[in-house]
């Protein structure tokens, strides 16, 4: 049986700013535990919340050399379904109110949770003979794996893959002002980790790694280009035969229309009249007119110029005084995108509902009840909420970059395939044709609306597929 450890900032159910927690929780689960003795090493902020901090158990503690001398490392663990979860403990880095603080704090913090995960597999007597490490910030334990542990025979056969969850997050700094890499050879940290003259942690590990994965195949071709790869595109040129897309999945347990208990009325399958009462339902709680003729839009997105609202802000007037449509967002992020929403929510106050923040509840409601769900990123790796929308027959409208393009098929009225609604440019005006077409087909053509419902609720997005993909590259490693 092959051990596979997976290296992360974040994981579900212990701590989530974003989908890739979401994906370190759930891709572990789905890998073949007759193949894999999967695990995940996480740090142990002070931030995780006391309930689920009293579920660990202590393992062990010691000290470990760094540069600023002996630092403690101690290791915590926990199950959930199955999977084995360790804890690096050490408050001098990972106190705090959040995981993520300033850069400059974080590329220090990140640089010693690297190290540490490599000190401490000898210490839990996981020999693993994979380290998945996931984004910037556990991009340099390829790096300290092969500098410092290449001739040490407990490391002899690790092979180490990096997963890119979004290229424009690198973790930049100075390059003498990172304390935990300051031991590092010269050629590796002003050469191999350099970048436009500072350190880059995930160009290092981009190079040190034995594969280096993205969430679809379409990103893994978009960052390879001047204009998706983020000052990078000439690195992933370098490296593109050990680079290969792997788009996401979504955890069908937890994403079903049949037994989500946060949704009014269940639905599924051959019967979906209960999503006539979740968008009533909804409608009524975000203090929209109760109007089931009107073309419920929904959005469940971090507020950022990178999701695609600026096309958004230029269309919303027009298409509410166009079309009978309402609008329900659910979401934070940029002021700039959160005051525009409040002004329309109070404007057109029974057909635009804005509620700043994050309720997984009411994620839940808007994906059940609306009927359309809009994504017009600027550019998306994968992409999870138009792969969870289409699982609850929420048909996605989106823009043709990245996983977006990889998930949605776009609507054929002639051949009656497709599973959405597609636009290619970043132009607001051809995302407001897109959305008339498909108000449209809402409006005039039910019987094919309810049939890409059905479709969108068939594809199979699960981690099963993906699951299996990245075992074939286990496998190859």
């Amino acid at each position: 049986m092959k051990k596979i450890l997976f290296a992360a900032s974040e994981g579900n159910p212990f701590i989530k700013t974003g989908g890739l927690a979401d994906v370190v929780g759930a891709l572990p689960k789905y890998l073949d535990k007759g193949k894999f003795d999967v695990r995940v090493i996480l740090p142990k902020y002070l931030c995780i919340p006391q309930e689920i901090r009293q579920k660990m158990s202590h393992v062990t503690e010691f000290y470990a050399d760094m540069p600023r001398g002996k630092e403690y490392i101690g290791i915590d663990k926990a199950k959930v379904e199955g999977i084995t979860y360790y804890f690096i403990d050490n408050e001098h880095y990972f106190a705090g109110d959040s995981p993520y603080h300033e850069v400059f704090e974080d590329v220090n913090k990140f640089a010693f949770y690297s190290r540490a995960v490599l000190a401490s597999l000898s210490k839990i007597r996981f020999r693993a003979d994979i380290i998945h490490c996931h984004d910037w910030q556990a991009a340099l334990i390829p790096v300290f794996l092969k500098e410092f542990y290449g001739q040490d025979p407990y490391f002899q056969k690790t092979k180490t893959i990096l997963t890119i969850h979004n290229q424009k997050f690198q973790g930049r700094w100075k390059i003498d002002d990172i304390e935990n890499c300051r031991d590092l050879p010269p050629d590796c940290r002003y050469r191999a980790m350099e970048a436009y003259h500072e350190t880059n942690f995930l160009k290092a590990g981009i190079l040190y790694a034995d594969r280096v994965t993205t969430v679809s195949a379409t990103y893994a071709q978009e960052i390879q280009s001047q204009a998706g790869g983020e000052g990078l595109d000439g690195v992933m040129r370098k490296v593109a035969d050990k680079l290969s897309g792997i788009v996401n999945g979504i955890d069908n347990e937890e994403y079903n229309p049949m037994t989500d208990p946060m949704l009014p009325a269940s639905f599924g399958g051959k019967r979906i009249s209960g999503k006539k009462k979740d968008k009533k339902e909804l409608q009524r709680e975000l203090g929209l007119r109760e109007d089931n003729s009107a073309m419920l839009i929904g959005i469940v997105s971090r507020l950022t110029e990178q999701k695609g609202f600026d096309l958004v802000n230029q269309i919303m007037e027009e298409m509410l005084n166009t079309m009978n449509v309402q609008v329900a967002i659910l979401g934070t992020g940029e002021e700039r995108y959160q005051e525009s929403f409040r002004y329309f929510g109070q404007k057109y106050a029974d057909r635009v509902s804005a509620t700043i923040g994050y309720s997984e509840e009411c994620a839940h409601k808007i994906y059940g009840g609306a009927d359309a769900f809009l994504m017009p990123s600027q550019f998306e790796p994968c992409g999870l909420s138009q792969l969870i929308s289409m699982r609850y027959g929420t048909v996605p409208i989106v823009r043709e970059t990245g996983g977006l393009k990889d998930t949605v098929e776009a609507y054929n009225e002639i051949w009656q395939t497709g599973t959405g609604f597609s636009f290619a440019n970043y132009d607001a005006g051809e995302m407001l044709m897109i959305i008339r077409y498909a108000y449209d087909v809402f409006q005039n053509h039910p019987k094919e609306w309810r049939m890409m419902m059905k479709r969108c609720m068939k594809a199979d997005h699960s981690w099963q597929s993906s699951a299996g993909n990245y075992e074939k590259l286990y496998q190859e490693l």
